[in-house]
């Protein structure tokens, strides 16, 4: 498990493994929120989006740079959620 020393939580996930999750949850959650329409569910993905946008912030700070292609494909992805989300919202 990754930890540092001045960290109180241990997920076992890196930072690239937390950018994939919080943008297949926010994926997922987009999916459900516009196919229903129903507007707690549409704030939910909006928070799930601004999640999985914090998270890829963190680890484009944190980046080593063999991880470019990686972080463009999530800022890809992560883009196509944005737009889902936006269309639905219009």
């Amino acid at each position: 498990m990754d930890r540092l020393p001045n960290q109180k939580v241990t997920t076992g996930y890196n930072d690239l493994q937390q950018v994939e999750v919080s943008i297949e949850a926010a994926r997922k959650t987009v999916g459900s929120a516009t196919i229903s329409m129903d507007p707690e569910f549409l704030e939910h993905a909006q928070n799930a989006v601004n999640h999985a946008k914090t998270q890829l912030a963190n680890a484009r700070a944190n980046a080593t740079g063999v991880d470019e292609e990686f972080l463009t494909n999530c800022e890809n992805a992560l883009s196509e959620c944005e737009h889902q989300l936006n269309e639905a919202l219009q």
